[in-house]
Order: C-alpha cells, then sequence, then structure tokens
C-alpha cells in the first residue's frame, strides 16, 4: 500500500474585512464568517494550489493506475465558537490568482496579490462579478469579489464536501479526487482550490465561526497536503506459514535509521512465535520467518509529538507480503524532513488485534 503527500507552491486566503488586501505569507489561514468590531458580518475564505507537475508526476511515476484518491489536508491550529454541526466545501478555482507576499493586518495594507476583491495586484484583474463560464458560480454575497469556482465538469459534480460533528476531529481532510483526475486529464485547469464553509453557515449564520489552519509558511510541521493513496500491495506467503500466535516477535529487520527526502524504502519485517514448537530440522525454528495475517497494516508516528502521520488505514496502508516474508513500502518524499518518525504495526493475532510498537525510529533527511 502507498501514502504520498506533496506541499503547496501558494496558498492563502481572503477576506471582507481587507477586500484588497493579500495574506499570501501568513503562517495561519482562515475560513470563517464572523462579527467585526463594528458588527458587520464578514466572511474568510482558503485557497491553495499544487504543482502541476508534481500532481503528475505522482500519478504517473508513483502511482501508475487508475484507482487512486486524491485528498486536501490541513491541521487546524485555533477555532472559535464552532457550531455543533457545519460542513467545508471545496471547488476548484476558475481562472489564475497570484499568492503574493503580504501579512493579515499589514500596515499599509499590503497589495502584492490575490483578495477578496482581485486575483493578483492589479486593479484590472478583479474576480469576475458575473458568470463568465457556464460551469462556474460567482459569490460575491459581501463586497464584489471572492472568487470563482467550477461547480462541475463534463456532467462530473467537482463540489467536495467535508461534514463535522460535535466531536469529530477538527482537521480538513476533504477528498477532491474527481478534480485531481480531470486535471490531469486536461479538461479542466489546475488552479488550485477554494475553500469555504458551506452557505447555510457562511451567508445566514447569527453566530462567528473562525477556522484558522497552518498555512505553507508555517514553522510547524503541519504545512497543507494534497495527500495521494493507493493499492500496491501483494499477498503471496508461498511457503510460509501464516503467523497467528499471540505471543511472537515481530520488528522490521533493515531500518538503516537515516534516509533522503526522495526515493521509496521498502522496510521487512519478520515475524515469527516467542515459543517455536520444537520439531526435528536442520534449521533452527527461531530463524525461520512467517508471513503476517492479511490484514496487517502499517502506521507511522511523529517521534516528538506523537501524532500519526499516516495512520493505519485497512484500505491503503496494509502489509505486503512474498516468499522472504512480509514487507512495506513507504515513499521518503511525503514525509517532512529533519524530523524522527517511528514505525508501528497493527495485525490480529489469535484472534485479538495488536499493535506492535518495537521502537523503529528513522529520521528523514534534506537532500541538499
Amino acid at each position: 500500500m502507498a501514502v504520498y503527500r506533496i506541499f503547496p507552491e501558494k496558498d492563502t486566503f481572503i477576506s471582507t474585512e481587507v477586500p484588497t488586501g493579500n495574506a499570501g505569507k501568513d503562517e495561519i489561514i482562515e475560513i470563517g464568517t464572523y462579527l467585526d468590531t463594528s458588527g458587520v458580518r464578514q466572511i474568510s475564505r482558503l485557497i491553495v494550489q499544487y504543482n502541476t507537475s508534481e500532481i503528475q508526476d505522482v500519478i504517473t511515476n508513483k502511482i501508475g493506475i487508475s484507482n487512486y484518491s486524491a485528498s486536501i489536508r490541513l491541521n487546524l491550529a485555533d477555532a472559535y465558537e464552532l457550531p455543533i454541526n457545519y460542513s467545508i466545501n471545496a471547488y476548484p478555482i476558475y481562472g489564475t490568482w497570484d499568492g503574493g507576499v503580504g501579512k493579515f493586518g499589514d500596515t499599509p495594507i499590503n497589495t502584492t496579490g490575490v483578495s477578496w476583491k482581485y486575483k493578483s495586484a492589479e486593479e484590472s484583474n478583479a474576480w469576475p462579478v458575473s458568470l463568465l463560464h457556464p460551469e462556474v458560480t460567482a459569490s460575491y454575497s459581501i463586497v464584489t469579489g471572492g472568487g470563482n469556482w467550477y461547480t462541475s465538469s463534463m456532467g462530473i459534480s467537482l463540489e467536495s464536501v467535508q461534514s463535522y460533528v460535535l466531536n469529530s476531529i477538527k482537521d480538513i481532510n476533504i477528498d477532491v479526487t474527481p478534480t485531481i483526475k480531470l486535471q490531469i486529464s486536461g479538461a479542466l485547469d489546475n488552479n488550485g482550490f477554494i475553500l469555504k464553509l458551506s452557505n447555510d453557515i457562511e451567508l445566514y449564520s447569527s453566530s462567528s465561526i473562525r477556522l484558522k489552519y497552518y498555512g505553507a509558511d508555517t514553522n510547524t510541521i503541519y504545512p497543507p497536503s494534497l495527500e495521494f493513496k493507493w493499492d500496491d500491495s501483494t499477498y503471496y506467503t508461498g511457503s510460509l506459514s501464516v503467523l497467528n500466535n499471540s505471543i511472537s516477535i515481530i520488528n522490521v529487520t533493515n531500518n538503516k535509521g537515516n534516509y533522503i527526502d526522495e526515493g521509496t524504502q521498502r522496510f521487512r519485517l519478520s515475524a515469527k512465535p516467542k515459543y517455536p514448537v520444537k520439531a526435528f530440522s536442520t534449521v533452527s525454528p527461531h530463524l525461520t520467518n512467517y508471513a503476517l495475517p492479511s490484514n496487517s497494516y502499517w502506521g507511522i508516528k511523529d517521534e516528538n509529538t506523537t501524532e500519526m502521520v499516516f495512520d493505519f488505514d485497512t484500505n491503503f496502508t496494509k502489509i505486503s507480503c512474498d516468499s522472504i516474508g512480509p514487507f512495506f513500502d513507504i515513499y521518503m518524499g511525503g514525509l517532512e524532513p529533519e524530523r524522527y518518525y517511528r514505525i508501528l504495526i497493527k495485525t490480529i493475532l489469535d484472534g485479538s488485534t495488536t499493535i506492535v510498537d518495537n521502537k523503529n525510529i528513522f529520521k528523514i533527511v534534506r537532500n541538499v
């Protein structure tokens, strides 16, 4: 199984509060609807773009199959006055825009790039005030602008929705696979995505809702990403027996400890009962490798924050097997460099779910 992440070439947010201001270098980017100090309702929308060549490289040279998923991921930094239920919508942007080098609240106002009213620093390059394309929705409920986006193309809905309830995780993990596939096919230009609250919240809420996410310029380990997942697993046990003893030893056998932030690493596993059955043989039973059950998974945890970077996924982090033993591949370019990571294994042995943590830690080193 495989997971790979690429990071934005530009991101920002646009706001009615400063309709001509640019926030292209803000560490925190925002989605929200709120009342300002004067009691006037303001709206913020987030926009992000990923490099077309990088997307093409992942799909062509790493995935190589049509059955994959692509999701925009952002980590929540802070939130205010969240309702019990709300939704965030994502749409592909219609028209190019400039990232800019401003920050929200700059004095004087920075106008170097995209804002609520304009797609770039040029005032002649305003977001359209009318429908310029039959498949574009123009939204300018507060002041003219606010972005333009596709709602569908070639009969395919391009509205992506993530819904939240009271106790759900508030990070963004929103599937945009249909849009990515159209962009790669050439049927749709890649101008990034706009993310906003659903209209029932954004336009009609009586409360103030502000969702702040880490942006590409963050100094944390949480930059936005476009995450690809696909199934590259194989499961062939050959002459190996399948491990089914809850008292077992499972470990990574070839962890070198340091890896550059590119390429693929195949991690091999040894799996065997702690107390093997004695038998007459010229080979020690302690040297005999086993296959893990087919419903076994790998996960990656950040060593410092203890958060799961790649969580166990029954569709996309299955552990493979060949005649030598169990294994899985990790694409090192999808991990943040200069960080330490820990490998975890999840499997079912003798009817019980087991998570194996043998402190298999490795570091990603930036390849300069």
